[in-house]
């Protein structure tokens, strides 16, 4: 009889079970083949990121203090990128040579965040997570946010409503690749403000939307977005503010429910006005990136004549700005940019974008113009002010990263639809080809992107482990079996995400 009782519990569980149930787990196995594509400091400024989480909340072994307090001495293990960094030709595996042992030769090093020139929240929480074990602590480290950022997108997805969700999905969806795919799963900061500016957004919509229990959890998961994103970047507390103001446009009413839930909102408000005041980062708005010092960065529009200075300048980078944006998609290379991706990617995610954002443009009424503009603004006047006030032109010292939480918030503004309003519909072939797109770019991106580091980029082939110089010591899969994995995962994802996508449904 208990056999029986058994499988007939095991038979009602089954039966409710759902081909979206798989979405997190789906997701996080995309996402943790990215954590595992990039070895050791291959994301930008990872040398100074990595320093940063080991020296946070009171320092480490492999971080000490010494008599300048705007230095530290660290392990040279930090900076093992160095070796292979922005040499595509060049596998990861001189890291080895170089040594990744966190009790081996030390340096004293300004690169960390000592003069507090980033919040302290994104290192305080890594620094959980750093070992003595350099390599398994980073990778620790990168699935740890692949989980954060699974973990609030499933909240945040389960708690809102059917029209909310479907903006939750397809914005994400068209921001996400290549950049994001490659920023979330890493120890970048970056990745916090991306994650958090958008999760932020979408809950605190559902919390002036919604009622109950589900308006006090999606309420907290607010306050939990931006505080990953103030603490990350001080940018990304800009953003946050943003996105928080724009929510409200969206939703406001002269009702007095809508002003007592406003307190909350308010609230978040001081804390990212509070996390902005605690760093050096936002001097940058005086001089410019560079202070008036450019310097060309890997990214530069070759061939393009910079102007030197004054309005021509602004022109010029107005003109250019187009360039950073669409390096969310591809246009600019990955990593210290030396991972060059084929124009197969950014053509297919970039469109994919232009046909959701296109048709999410058919839902427009006043606030949501309104909305959409004020981003944009911000996503063209943000960069051109910085780079023309330090005397630099798009391609040196702004990067694409800092715009992707802006670019997020864009794709869930343009897909919101307005209340009493369906949501964005495509009909099978443009959701297949919107979908398929997304896909294909995300297969060749992963690929390209390992095989950058196991073998070089002068390397070419099918088959990754084939000849791969450098792959994670002890990793019980290799290179090729990670891209097949990850690429069908995303793909899975897509597939199991398609009933929400088409499904018809009225905003609130």
């Amino acid at each position: 009889m208990a056999a029986i009782h058994v499988e007939s519990r095991l038979r009602r569980l089954i039966g409710k079970f759902r081909w979206i149930h798989a979405a997190p787990l789906l997701a996080v196995i995309a996402l943790g083949a990215w954590a595992v594509a990039s070895p050791v400091g291959a994301s930008p400024d990872d040398d100074y990121h990595l320093v940063s989480t080991w020296c946070a909340l009171g320092g480490s072994d492999a971080c000490t203090r010494v008599d300048d307090p705007n230095m530290r001495r660290v392990s040279t293990a930090f900076g093992a990128s160095a070796c292979y960094a922005m040499i595509a030709e060049r596998s990861a595996a001189c890291q080895y040579r170089h040594g990744l042992a966190l009790d081996g030769p030390t340096e004293e090093t300004i690169r960390g965040n000592f003069q507090d020139k980033y919040p302290d929240v994104f290192y305080g929480v890594m620094r959980l997570f750093a070992g003595q074990d350099l390599e398994r602590s980073v990778l620790v480290m990168r699935l740890v946010n692949v989980l954060l950022f699974v973990g609030l997108a499933t909240l945040v997805a389960a708690m809102l409503s059917v029209s909310r969700r479907q903006t939750l999905l397809w914005g994400w969806l068209v921001t996400m690749v290549p950049l994001g795919m490659f920023l979330i799963p890493s120890n970048n900061p970056s990745g916090w403000a991306t994650t958090g500016v958008g999760m932020a957004f979408m809950a605190l919509m559902g919390w002036f939307e919604s009622g109950g229990r589900r308006r006090w959890v999606l309420g907290a998961l607010y306050v939990v977005g931006i505080v990953m994103a103030a603490g990350s970047r001080s940018d990304g507390a800009i953003y946050a503010g943003g996105a928080t103001l724009v929510a409200s446009l969206l939703t406001w009413s002269r009702t007095r429910d809508w002003r007592l839930r406003s307190m909350l909102p308010l609230a978040g408000l001081v804390i990212v006005l509070l996390l902005f005041l605690t760093t050096h980062q936002a001097d940058v708005g005086v001089g410019g990136i560079s202070g008036g010092n450019s310097g060309a960065a890997p990214g530069s529009v070759g061939g393009a004549v910079e102007p030197t200075g004054g309005i021509a300048l602004a022109a010029y980078n107005i003109l250019m700005v187009p360039y950073l944006w669409t390096g969310v998609w591809g246009t600019w290379a990955l990593g210290w940019f030396d991972t060059v991706l084929p124009a197969v990617v950014p053509w297919a995610s970039a469109a994919a974008f232009v046909v959701v954002g296109f048709a999410g443009l058919g839902l427009l009424n006043r606030r949501k113009a309104v909305a959409v503009v004020g981003v944009l603004a911000v996503l063209l006047l943000f960069p051109v002010y910085l780079l023309t006030a330090g005397g630099d032109a798009v391609g040196s010292q702004f990067q694409p990263r800092y715009l992707l939480p802006l670019v997020v918030l864009l794709g869930l503004v343009l897909v919101i639809a307005t209340p009493g309003r369906r949501t964005v519909r495509f009909t099978q072939t443009q959701t297949v080809i919107i979908l398929s797109a997304l896909a294909v770019a995300n297969l060749v991106a992963l690929q390209v992107n390992i095989r950058r580091y196991v073998t070089g980029a002068d390397e070419q082939g099918f088959h990754l482990s084939a000849g791969a110089e450098w792959w994670w010591d002890g990793a019980p899969v290799g290179p090729t079996a990670v891209w097949l994995v990850g690429s069908l995962a995303f793909a899975g994802l897509l597939a199991v995400l398609w009933p929400e996508l088409r499904r018809k449904s009225v905003a609130p």
